[in-house]
C-alpha cells in the first residue's frame, strides 16, 4: 500500500512539472489549454437553456483565447477538487470567480489581471431577524463550501458550516430552515434576488471591501502569466471585459 501511494505521489508531482514547464510552449505553439470551471454558478459559469456553457467567468476566458489565439476545453469539476486538480497538473488553468486570498493559494498559485471585483452577502430568511451583521452569525449554521473565501469568513465569526457543493444547495438548506444563512459572491446573490422575484430571502449584510477575481495558473510560470496578461490589458484596452459586464451584469464589473 505505502508503495502504491508512493508511485500515486510520484506520478502527481511529475504531472504538475510536466504541466509547469510546458504551458509557455503550448500557448506560443497554440495548442488546446485547459481550463477548470464549476458550470453550476451563475451567472459566472452556468449552463443556459439550450445546455450551452456560457457565463461571465467563461466568456472571459473565450475571449482570452481569441486574443491568444489558442483553443480551450473547459473541465467542470466541484469547488472543492478544481485548485487541488490545478495543483495535480490536471488543468492548466481555472476560470470560477477566485481569488488568491489565503497565503497558502499565493504560495501554490499566480494569478492574472483581475476580470472583475465583487463584496460579499449575508442571505438569510426574509423572517429571520436574529442576524443585522456579520457578527450576529456565531454560534448559527451557515450553508457554505468549506474551502471557499465564504466559508473561511462563517469560520472566521463562529459560526458553524455546513458543507454544500454550490450556491444552489445553499441556498435550499437556508430556505428549508436547515440553515440560517449563507454567505457568497454580491454578484451571484443580486442576480439570483433579481431573477427570483418572490424568492423567501432577504440580505442581511454586505461588505464595503471588494475583492477581485482573476485566472488562475500553477506558480512558477511567469512566461506563460506573461502571455495571458499582455492578452488580458489587450482585452481591456479593447473594451470586451466592459461589453462583457454589460452584457451579464448591466455594468462594468472589471474595475473596482
Amino acid at each position: 500500500m505505502k508503495k502504491v501511494s508512493y508511485l500515486l505521489l510520484i506520478t502527481s508531482l511529475f504531472l504538475n512539472l510536466l504541466s509547469a514547464s510546458s504551458l509557455y510552449e503550448r500557448l506560443l505553439n497554440k495548442e488546446t489549454i485547459s481550463v477548470a470551471t464549476e458550470g453550476t454558478y451563475p451567472p459566472f459559469t452556468y449552463h443556459n437553456k439550450e445546455g450551452k456553457l456560457t457565463g461571465y467567468d467563461v466568456e472571459v476566458a473565450r475571449e482570452l483565447a481569441k486574443e491568444l489565439g489558442i483553443n480551450i476545453k473547459f473541465h467542470e469539476t466541484a469547488w472543492d477538487i478544481m485548485l487541488t486538480g490545478l495543483k495535480a497538473g490536471r488543468f492548466d488553468m481555472a476560470a470560477n470567480q477566485i481569488g488568491l486570498t489565503t497565503k497558502k493559494r499565493q504560495a501554490t498559485f499566480d494569478e492574472s489581471l483581475p476580470y472583475s471585483y465583487s463584496g460579499t452577502i449575508l442571505l438569510v430568511r426574509k423572517n429571520e431577524e436574529r442576524i443585522k451583521d456579520i457578527k450576529d452569525i456565531k454560534g448559527l449554521k451557515a450553508a457554505n463550501t468549506l474551502s471557499s473565501i465564504y466559508g473561511e469568513l462563517a469560520l472566521k465569526y463562529d459560526a458553524k458550516v455546513l458543507a454544500v457543493d454550490t450556491m444552489a444547495q445553499a441556498l435550499l438548506l437556508v430556505a428549508q430552515k436547515r440553515a440560517d444563512l449563507t454567505l457568497n459572491n454580491s454578484l451571484a446573490i443580486l442576480d439570483y434576488l433579481n431573477s427570483h422575484k418572490n424568492s423567501p430571502f432577504k440580505i442581511a449584510w454586505e461588505s464595503k471591501e471588494k475583492k477581485r477575481a482573476a485566472f488562475i495558473i500553477n506558480k512558477n510560470q511567469e512566461k506563460a502569466l506573461e502571455l495571458i496578461n499582455k492578452a488580458m490589458q489587450r482585452l481591456v484596452d479593447k473594451g470586451v471585459l466592459k461589453r462583457l459586464g454589460e452584457q451579464f451584469f448591466g455594468k462594468d464589473v472589471s474595475k473596482q
